[in-house]
């Protein structure tokens, strides 16, 4: 994939789904193995990544009891973040 073309989270998954079914099969170059072996590493850091970015950008919309709602950061349950909203 060229360097002008950033992938998408789905094509990189993808790709990583491709990489591990690679790595399975015990037929390939110990070479060939490691080389694949670092691509997914590399792929599996920019897919967290996305998905960090992504779960920035969610907000929860909590409605009050006296009927107003308010936006507030979504966070993750175990979180420090959830543990912020919470106290």
């Amino acid at each position: 994939m060229s360097a002008s073309k950033e992938l998408s989270f789905e094509e990189a998954l993808s790709r990583l789904e491709e990489i591990v079914t690679q790595l399975e099969d015990s037929a390939l170059p110990l070479d060939r193995s490691l080389q694949i072996f670092e691509e997914g590493v590399r792929l599996a850091r920019f897919c967290t990544r996305k998905l960090e970015e992504a779960e920035s950008k969610i907000e929860m919309l909590i409605t009050h009891p006296d009927g107003t709602v308010e936006a507030q950061p979504f966070a993750v349950e175990g979180s420090e973040e959830a543990e912020e909203v919470d106290t």
